[in-house]
């Protein structure tokens, strides 16, 4: 369905409908997640994108707060029609999708960071709705995990990242490179069906995961990089987790914690349209900050992951 261009500014304010990408002008107009409807209303929908802006637990550079102000931003330049090359499709005409808005807690009691995520998590996934969550640091997904071991058990985790944020540590603190090993310990995730790829820094403990380092990818190539994936991951079900820093600092240089000899924009895309064999249940892409950023690339590499995992999604529904 595609609205009538002249009803079409505002998309986020105005559309009457969750389904259709529609028309508006990449510069302007309300800055919602590809223009989706802004509403808190579940009713029929699939899949609810919602940010969690926090970067209290960032152990370097600061900003984590605005990135999904800055993906929501990026993603106009995406929200067009004809849909998303290569797919051939618009997603939004097979899946009803709306930017539920962001996560609210108080800075000020980290105490209560975790059950606040996971509480907002949950009244998104007790409707039978999908989550795909912007970021935010790292530390979010321990709480997203929370409400979906809830719904499914033991999870298989696919991590995309420059560090496996799974160091160990003797007392639980909020931080965002220790936040795995919590999750591991705790049966969140099964870490014998779950994979790590782009890791590049050192960490002599695996706690089980099966790790595909940066180098591997670059030397074996995607296509096999995705046959070791679906052979770890299987038919279980499969959080996906994308920390922007994944990438190499020239395709994302605004992070807060860059490490160079990463993965580029297009193997990342590719890497993601080969999981749509799997059982993925959600997503989340954490870790931009815009104020690091060179003319808006981090923004829209992480905008368009975003959407590459929605067409992962709408491309099981032909």
């Amino acid at each position: 369905m595609v609205d009538d261009v002249a009803a079409t500014g505002d998309r986020a304010f105005t559309a009457e409908t969750d389904y259709g990408m529609g028309s508006e002008p990449t510069y302007a107009g309300a800055l919602s997640f590809m223009r989706r409807r802004y509403t808190r209303d579940l009713a029929g929908v699939d899949v609810a994108v919602s940010g969690v802006p926090l970067d209290l637990a960032t152990t370097n550079r600061p900003g984590a707060r605005f990135g999904p102000a800055g993906i929501r931003a990026a993603s106009a330049h995406l929200s067009w029609h004809g849909g998303p090359w290569p797919w051939g499709f618009d997603p939004f005409e097979r899946l009803a999708v709306i930017d539920y808005g962001d996560c609210r807690f108080d800075h000020g009691k980290p105490d209560e960071l975790v059950a606040s995520i996971e509480a907002h998590a949950k009244t998104i996934l007790d409707a039978g709705v999908s989550l795909l969550t912007l970021g935010g640091d790292h530390f979010i997904t321990y709480p997203l995990l929370r409400a979906h071991n809830e719904v499914h058990g033991p999870l298989s985790l696919i991590h995309f990242d420059a560090h496996t944020d799974s160091w160990r540590e003797d007392e639980r603190r909020l931080d965002h490179g220790t936040m795995f090993y919590h999750a591991a310990k705790e049966g969140l995730v099964d870490p014998g069906r779950s994979v790590q790829v782009g890791i590049r820094t050192y960490n002599e403990e695996t706690h089980g995961f099966n790790i595909l380092h940066a180098e591997r990818v670059h030397e074996t190539g995607v296509a096999a990089t995705v046959a070791e994936i679906q052979s770890v991951v299987g038919g279980n079900k499969a959080y996906l987790t994308f920390d922007i820093d994944c990438l190499d600092p020239s395709f994302a240089p605004g992070t807060g914690t860059p490490v160079c000899g990463g993965l580029s924009t297009a193997q990342a895309l590719g890497l993601l349209r080969g999981l749509a064999a799997l059982d993925l249940v959600a997503m989340d892409l954490v870790e931009v900050a815009p104020v690091y950023d060179s003319a808006e690339i981090t923004s829209l590499a992480g905008a368009t992951l975003a959407l590459e995992y929605l067409c992962v999604l709408a491309s099981k529904r032909a």
